[in-house]
């Protein structure tokens, strides 16, 4: 699998609370994008991926060893903020993908996403968890609606925040030539899914990186900006 990547602070933020989680020996890949202020952001997101990929360093890709590194990261996330006051009511986005041989494996909780190029076409394979994205499922809000609600950025669900998570875990097969993708939602708050679905089809991965991140700084670039690309070899 090849694998391009660029996290990027933005044109407002201090810092950059997003997190790459990269493992390309261990053929993982992903985003944490941290919240609770300045300093509380950037350790959950931190510790999180750290927690990751030292859980599953060595490991056979499988759904079980995925769920439990999750879990890991939240019961550290979450032990930390207890024990330091300053942290209090910090957490965080996780988006991963793990290569099998035959599967990619997501694990997923909040709002960053993973999408799917395949045969041209392109699907987003997590589900939001966030206030806009029930809102949307319950028929309360169209997507016109959602793009400018105030409550937007609303997660239900993150690492760190509570004692204890239910992560999303699937598996998708994959064919030569699929593109996958994650990100925070630093980038998709300005770039639809249809830009997205083009520069995947027209630009190499490496090129696609910087021309998403380039484009949501362009037009505002208001939160960090993560992005990571892979194209399977198979």
């Amino acid at each position: 699998m090849q694998i391009a990547f660029k996290t990027d602070v933005g044109r407002v933020r201090a810092s950059n609370q997003d997190a790459l989680i990269i493992s390309e020996d261990n053929k993982l890949f992903g985003v944490a994008d941290g919240m609770g202020g300045h300093k509380g952001g950037n350790v959950a997101s931190a510790l999180a991926a750290e927690t990751v990929l030292t859980q599953l360093d060595g490991l056979k890709p499988s759904e079980k060893h995925l769920y439990k590194s999750i879990i890991a990261a939240n019961q550290a996330v979450y032990a930390m903020q207890l024990k330091k006051s300053e942290l209090a009511g910090m957490g965080t986005t996780l988006t991963v993908l793990w290569e099998s041989d035959e599967r990619l494996i997501l694990g997923h909780v909040g709002d960053s996403r993973a999408y799917l190029l395949r045969d041209g076409s392109l699907r987003q394979i997590s589900t939001d968890h966030s206030l806009i994205q029930e809102l949307l499922s319950q028929g309360v809000l169209t997507l016109e609606q959602a793009k400018v609600h105030p409550y937007k950025h609303v997660i239900t669900r993150a690492v760190g925040t509570d004692y204890s998570v239910e992560p999303d875990i699937a598996s998708f097969d994959k064919k030569s030539d699929d593109v996958w993708m994650v990100c925070s939602d630093g980038l998709t708050e300005y770039v639809e899914d249809k830009e997205i679905e083009d520069s995947l089809k027209r630009l190499s991965i490496d090129e696609c990186v910087r021309w998403l991140i380039d484009q949501a700084l362009s037009r505002g670039g208001r939160d960090n900006i993560s992005v990571v690309i892979a194209r399977t070899d198979k």
